[in-house]
């Protein structure tokens, strides 16, 4: 069997840049608490994404669970998402005391169904958290103006689109605040790692009051917080991938290029869109199979590439509103979409040392299964 192919291979510097990044720690012996790594990644990213403001994290889930936190929502209250999402998202809600109330994607670029939005809306809705997906952005005019008029908060789950722009404007600027991951996995990663991106100042008070176990100053701690910062080390790898980032979404794109050329047109296989104003960041290759026009499932096609040692994902599933942890709380068939979607999606190999022959190998696999 040939080398198994990974659904991801994370982006890294060589060894000798990420050692010459983290020498200076040894003569400061300063490893945490917002060092100067820390305060020279966080500038870096504020300019690189193109917003008001930003902190960072020890990961992107610490990211949105202390963002919701910050936003001091009353115990019982309601914030609309969608279940097509990784686990983080519901749970940092859940974890807050608050119910997630699942509304439907749209059938097209995988995110929240804003025509379905209103209808969600009761007296308890504090927000709505929209979930950007595979590098797909949320009609972000919609549901702002859906936002604006029931005077909900927005909190974007923007895990997915690290340095993506609409319309020339960076992703995190939008909402009351966005929220990045920047785990190993990631378009951009810090080895572990987020952010949150917001407007208001005092929300970003109580935000780095959180994440510093409510410490204001040397002998000053007003609140109870948590421990949420990212460290010395995570910072440094951060400040070394960012140097390379566009050259590694270049690379990205013409795996995703490849990909194309390959499977568009093909009866059975959705293709991820390319959205109108959207600068992507060619995060995800998800493809979504119809077994009645394809002639093998989902499952059957993971199999065969499985066999050939290549790691497909069945992301997102299960839903979130489908977890065992969940049992009998939501119903998912209140989400059909969204379920008709996680039970047909398969996201293939994709990072930006994928050789272009594997990507080659891999759509060849998948046309295999198909049954004329």
């Amino acid at each position: 069997m040939d080398k198994q192919i990974l659904v991801t291979q994370s982006s890294m510097p060589s060894l000798e840049e990420y050692i010459e990044e983290i020498k200076g720690i040894w003569d400061s012996h300063w490893l945490t608490n917002m060092g100067p790594k820390h305060q020279q990644l966080m500038g870096l990213l504020k300019d690189y994404l193109a917003v008001p403001n930003i902190d960072m994290f020890t990961n992107g889930h610490m990211a949105i669970e202390l963002s919701i936190q910050a936003l001091k929502f009353p115990l019982g209250s309601e914030i609309i998402t969608t279940p097509f999402t990784f686990a983080s998202t519901t749970h940092a809600i859940v974890r807050n005391g608050l119910e997630p109330v699942f509304c439907d994607i749209n059938p097209v670029d995988f995110t929240i169904n804003v025509d379905k939005i209103e209808d969600l809306i009761t007296d308890r809705t504090v927000a709505i958290m929209p979930v950007h997906v595979y590098g797909n952005i949320c009609n972000i005019e919609k549901i702002q103006k859906i936002a604006n008029k029931y005077s909900l908060k927005v909190i974007y789950d923007a895990a997915h689109t690290f340095g993506i722009k609409y319309k020339g404007k960076g992703i995190g600027s939008y909402g009351d605040v966005s929220c990045f991951s920047f785990h190993a996995t990631k378009v951009f990663n810090s080895i572990e790692g987020g952010a949150a991106c917001f407007k208001d100042k005092e929300f970003g008070l109580e935000l780095y009051r959180l994440k510093n176990f409510g410490i204001r100053g040397p002998e000053v701690v007003d609140g109870v917080g948590a421990n949420a910062k990212m460290n010395e080390f995570c910072a440094a790898m951060g400040i070394c991938n960012l140097r390379h980032l566009e050259e590694e979404i270049e690379k990205r794109k013409i795996v995703v290029a490849r990909y194309r050329t390959y499977l568009y047109d093909i009866e059975g296989i959705q293709l991820n869109p390319i959205q109108e104003n959207v600068e992507t960041n060619y995060a995800y290759f998800p493809i979504i199979i119809d077994e009645k026009k394809f002639g093998a499932t989902r499952n059957e096609v993971f199999s065969v590439l499985a066999e050939n040692g290549i790691c497909a994902r069945k992301y997102f599933s299960p839903l979130t509103n489908f977890f065992d942890c969940f049992h009998g709380k939501y119903a998912p068939d209140k989400t059909p979409v969204a379920l008709h979607i996680s039970k047909r999606v398969l996201t293939l190999p994709l990072y930006a040392d994928l050789e272009l022959e594997n990507v080659d190998r891999i759509c060849e696999i998948i046309l295999s299964c198909k049954v004329e």
